[in-house]
């Protein structure tokens, strides 16, 4: 962006105070009524609604519940817009007043902000039209949290059948317990590769009083559960990151009856897929191993539940996205951060058309409880994390900053109006 085009974005930002209790109003609403992955149905129509009311094209039921929204304004590159919609299956303890009103349904991991600041920057977007050419697409995704959704939409014929103009750079957003009014940023592997699974074994039940005439499955899935614990510590290289976390374990009914069966799920991350490999790899042959010393008869069996790719930014991308952001909202305001274990399926959206990807962290939380939790050493203790059931960002500055950043990033990539 030259400096004559410095202007450009804040011009196309002015109306964002005046719309600022509207899309708050929206925040609140979206958290009151959280839905689940492929279930974001009342999420989805007031996303449609107020495309639709803002001059897109809009398309809805891909992949499920996804809705996109297509601003064709003259020649110019495509720039794509992410947020996704679904809540999880959190019982919320905030004690906000537009808490969640669905039992056991919470917005705990921010994308009611995902989506308020997306339909916020496409309403600017659509309103500043006059300063900017290219086309733009919103895209609202369902189904983040188990994976499954931007390969919904894919399969669904996002790309293939057109439902879009393949996209010439994907940019996202995702909101994070640090001071609001920042964002974070993290060149090339972001975020980790996620593999879900389910490893059920396989023994012989019978009764407790006679364990000699059972291969119990209890202490075939024990043993595997302490031994997978050694895989990233003697199996993946110091330099190289990998978690293996056992996260559920499920087995019999009774005291004293030895079951059939034993069931445990565990979660993988990597950086690397080599790393990634080798490590499920070893959680298959040790699930193996302990069976046969076990002396069952049948060999486990592993089923995958779900998988998120690594979330790779494009360094150029980031860099030039990065320089509007300094532009508008000062050098002090954007800081580094390392590679986070947490996993996004926001990627597919790009590799499946060789797109570049940019995806920052936007900061939700009050900033003087995150200042004084990071001077006393508490940011743990203090801070509750994503997913947690006391996740509750700040409105202000959040939504304003959301906004901004999804709007001053798409006029990075969009070219100027010519006069």
């Amino acid at each position: 962006m030259s400096d004559s085009d410095h202007s450009l974005p804040a011009s196309v930002l002015d109306p964002l105070d005046a719309r600022l209790a509207d899309l708050v109003a929206l925040y609140e609403d979206l958290h009151r009524n959280p839905e689940l992955g492929f279930h974001e149905t009342r999420t989805a129509a007031e996303a449609a609604r107020r495309l639709t009311e803002y001059g897109y094209e809009v398309t809805t039921g891909i992949g499920g519940t996804g809705v996109t929204g297509v601003l064709r304004n003259g020649p110019g590159p495509v720039v794509l817009l992410r947020a996704d919609m679904d809540a999880l299956p959190v019982t919320e303890r905030t004690g906000l007043p537009y808490a969640s009103t669905v039992a056991g349904r919470m917005h705990a991991c921010g994308h009611d902000v995902h989506v308020t600041c997306l339909l916020g920057a496409a309403d600017l977007l659509a309103a500043g039209r006059d300063r900017w050419s290219g086309t733009l697409i919103a895209l609202f995704q369902p189904a983040e949290e188990v994976g499954n959704g931007a390969r919904a939409m894919l399969d669904d014929g996002l790309y293939s059948k057109q439902l879009v103009p393949v996209p010439d750079v994907v940019l996202a957003q995702h909101v994070a317990p640090f001071g609001a009014g920042l964002i974070a940023y993290c060149p090339g592997a972001c975020m980790a590769a996620a593999d879900s699974l389910e490893i059920t074994f396989h023994g012989s039940g019978g009764h407790g009083s006679r364990p000699e005439t059972t291969v119990d499955p209890i202490v075939m899935a024990a043993s595997f559960v302490q031994r997978v614990q050694s895989v990233v510590a003697r199996e993946v290289a110091p330099k190289d990151q990998a978690v293996v976390t056992v996260g559920s374990f499920h087995a019999g009914d009774s005291a004293n009856v030895i079951p059939d069966q034993a069931v445990v799920r565990l979660s993988v991350r990597s950086f690397d897929e080599t790393v990634r490999s080798r490590v499920l790899a070893a959680i298959d042959r040790i699930a193996r191993a302990e069976a046969a010393a076990s002396g069952a008869e049948r060999a486990p069996e592993t089923e995958i539940l779900d998988s998120f790719p690594v979330t790779v930014n494009d360094p150029a991308t980031l860099r030039e996205v990065n320089e509007t952001f300094t532009g508008l909202f000062g050098e002090q305001r954007l800081f580094a951060y390392d590679p986070a274990s947490g996993s996004e399926d926001v990627g597919l959206l790009a590799t499946a058309v060789e797109a570049p990807l940019y995806y920052w962290w936007l900061g939700g939380w009050e900033p003087e409880e995150f200042h004084t939790a990071l001077a006393a050493g508490r940011l743990a203790q203090d801070i509750p994390s994503n997913h947690s059931a006391r996740f509750a960002p700040v409105v202000r500055p959040t939504l304003t900053m959301g906004v901004q950043a999804l709007t001053t990033a798409a006029l990075s990539r969009l070219d100027p109006a010519r006069d």
